[in-house]
């Protein structure tokens, strides 16, 4: 099942006749406001399913509309440092996420505005992103863990570098429209295997990012066990699960960027920068090198 949120605040279901309005299921649901929503519908997402799917197969098909984000605005947004091996054959580097702003969040067909803190650059992270649908704690890393998501869905974590002035935390990557997500939460039956999915990513047609999530130094579960034995997870919210940084680019004025993974979906969205920045086209082959002598000095 493939789960969408319309720009109008509609909560359909994508099938191969286009998109059923499935928004009746939740009527009784109580949000503050409407990006506050999905993670109440999430958190009754399981025990509705059924419902979900009977209106999904009787309801009346329209063509797809605009969409938001499937979860306009997490209760948390995780994320994994790194987290891929890119060459390296001995020990894994320590485990390690860090948070980032929900506010950061925009969906397909959005527009990733450039700020006007000093960078170096900013790159483009395609990533595996894995939606919560149920209040966890404590997991085994294990594949019950996975029964704690509603599915998965594709995340673009841009990161300004370079941002010396503002220390050598991460909070270059919480910058607004910073993380688009979308288009659907695609739920865990319709993936046989996460760690087997085909990552892309282009900017103007441009090839960029590609690789596969067998990659990972950490797993799926194993995000999952780990980001659980410090907090409490809940329905809504979103772990991104690192990238490979072999491909990474920069992203600029007037950029289309478009990431796909194989089975999930394909995001497409647009780069801003009113101030007009630019930085050298294609690969950015010194971030490239840097990382893999950085993981085969380990």
């Amino acid at each position: 099942m493939r789960l969408v949120l319309t720009a109008d605040d509609r909560i359909g279901v994508q099938t191969d006749n286009g998109f059923v309005d499935t928004s009746s299921v939740f009527d009784d649901i109580r949000f503050r406001t409407a990006k506050d929503r999905m993670p109440r519908v999430l958190a009754v997402f399981h025990e509705r399913r059924s419902q979900l799917e009977e209106l999904a197969q009787s309801g009346t098909a329209e063509p797809m509309p605009a969409l938001q984000a499937p979860v306009p605005r997490p209760p948390k947004l995780i994320a994994a440092f790194g987290n891929y091996r890119e060459g390296m054959d001995g020990d894994r580097q320590k485990q390690d996420l860090f948070l980032e702003s929900p506010e950061s969040v925009i969906g397909p067909g959005g527009t990733v505005v450039l700020p006007a803190h000093e960078a170096t650059i900013f790159h483009h992270e395609a990533e595996l992103a894995l939606i919560v649908g149920k209040r966890a704690k404590d997991l085994p890393a294990d594949e019950s863990a996975l029964d704690v998501l509603a599915g998965y869905s594709c995340g673009i974590d841009v990161s300004g570098r370079g941002m010396g002035r503002i220390g050598p935390s991460r909070i270059g990557k919480s910058f607004d429209t910073f993380t688009p997500l979308g288009p659907a939460i695609v739920t865990t039956d319709e993936i046989a295997d996460p760690q087997k999915l085909q990552v892309t990513l282009t900017v103007n047609g441009e090839p960029r990012q590609n690789y596969s999530t067998d990659d990972m130094e950490y797993s799926v579960v194993e995000i999952l066990s780990y980001v659980t034995g410090f907090m409490t997870l809940v329905p809504g919210d979103v772990l991104i699960c690192g990238t490979n940084h072999q491909g990474l680019g920069a992203m600029q004025d007037g950029d289309q960027i478009s990431m796909s993974i194989e089975g999930i979906g394909d995001l497409q969205v647009s780069v801003s920068d009113p101030h007009n920045r630019d930085w050298q086209r294609g690969i950015d082959e010194e971030m490239a090198a840097r990382v893999r002598n950085r993981a085969g000095s380990r």
